[in-house]
């Protein structure tokens, strides 16, 4: 029997996350996630995902330590993003710049050192590209700002809003990790080899580059603009669904009831909404779009997914929509050093079979 795309197929044993798709419920190393996004902090729940248990005071307070101390580019680095054409996506340039940090050091076995180097220095490159696309000097960043707030603090070049930044580390936690999803995957066969974790990180960025994996939000964030108002919501919607047409936003391949990733996210889209017009006109276009999916698709259980939100907040705190892949594999660098640090402590090598199907000439 051939499994197209490997649906189904369990290949590895994790203690990392688990997904219930019935029962919508994403757990990070036993906790379910929403619930974490919403009480914890992203050096909190990295700690937690890397390494299997939380953090206690010294243990959080080095972590956070490590995670500064390798922020800063080295000169080889801002010259290489210097010199990348211009005409270069983002997701192409921070593949590159992580490939570049693929020296003697690394090598089979990853280490935790490595791996938070990588984690630390990814939101670095992200910004100084950015800034740099933009016109704008880059914003070296700052020892006694936390993970998230110098990731806003090196794009913008001020310091995000309590709100603001809370509502990006909600969604940069929920991102961190999700299963065996295809970026993860390639970064655990990659490794397997007893490549060294650069490489497999390499690997996983160049996945999350699809638009089938890591592109999502922006397409929600085109479909918001086109709708433009609340009134036009139900016409727009109804246009699509007519012409057999996807909702961007709606229906997950894993979760048959509610997303716990948006539902944590849209509570604090509602946080920082205010008179805030995009997030106003998301939660309306989400209300109406689930309404007429159970009219159009009944008994399908279409709800919102994460990138529904994921857009209405990126949008909501002024962020790019180039900017929303780069974002997600920031976060979710977390996960795949760690799934990468759990391939190699138990290594076999992939090597699934193909069946073929090409003519037979010679006999």
């Amino acid at each position: 029997m051939v499994y197209h795309g490997l649906k189904g197929v369990t290949c590895v044993e994790t203690a990392i996350s688990r997904i219930d798709g019935e029962k919508g419920k994403l757990i990070y190393r036993g906790y379910n996630a929403d619930q974490l996004a919403l009480a914890s902090t992203f050096e909190e729940i990295a700690y937690l995902i890397l390494n299997g248990v939380f953090p206690n005071e010294d243990e959080l307070q080095t972590f956070k330590e490590m995670l500064a101390s390798f922020r800063v580019l080295p000169e080889s680095a801002e010259k290489l993003i210097a010199s990348l054409p211009s005409a270069l996506d983002d997701m192409a340039a921070l593949r590159t710049v992580v490939s570049s940090f693929g020296d003697i050091t690394y090598r089979f076995r990853p280490t935790m050192a490595e791996a938070v180097r990588l984690i630390a220095v990814a939101p670095t490159i992200i910004a100084f590209r950015k800034r740099l696309m933009d016109g704008k000097e880059p914003v070296q960043p700052l020892s006694e700002l936390g993970f998230v707030e110098n990731y806003f603090y090196m794009l913008k070049g001020k310091r995000p809003t309590e709100a603001q930044m809370k509502a990006l580390e909600t969604y940069m936690i929920l991102a961190m990790e999700h299963g065996m999803n295809a970026s993860t995957f390639s970064a655990r066969v990659t490794v397997s080899t007893e490549s060294d974790l650069v490489s497999a990180v390499t690997s996983a960025l160049g996945t999350m580059k699809g638009p089938l994996h890591g592109g999502a939000p922006s397409a929600v964030t085109g479909m918001l603009e086109d709708i433009g108002e609340k009134c036009r919501a139900e016409s727009y919607l109804r246009a699509k669904l007519e012409k057999g047409e996807r909702l961007m936003g709606f229906g997950h391949r894993v979760y048959k009831t509610h997303d716990p990733r948006a539902k944590a996210l849209r509570i604090k889209a509602e946080e920082i909404a205010g008179d805030d017009r995009d997030i106003d006109l998301a939660l309306h276009v989400e209300n109406t779009a689930i309404r007429l999916l159970e009219e159009y698709k009944p008994g399908r259980k279409l709800y919102t997914n994460v990138e529904f939100y994921a857009a209405a907040v990126m949008k909501a705190i002024d962020f790019d929509a180039s900017l929303f892949t780069p974002t997600f594999s920031a976060a979710r660098m977390v996960g795949w050093c760690a799934h990468v640090l759990e391939q190699a402590g138990d290594n076999m090598i992939f090597r699934p079979s193909a069946k073929y199907i090409g003519e037979m000439v010679s006999q």
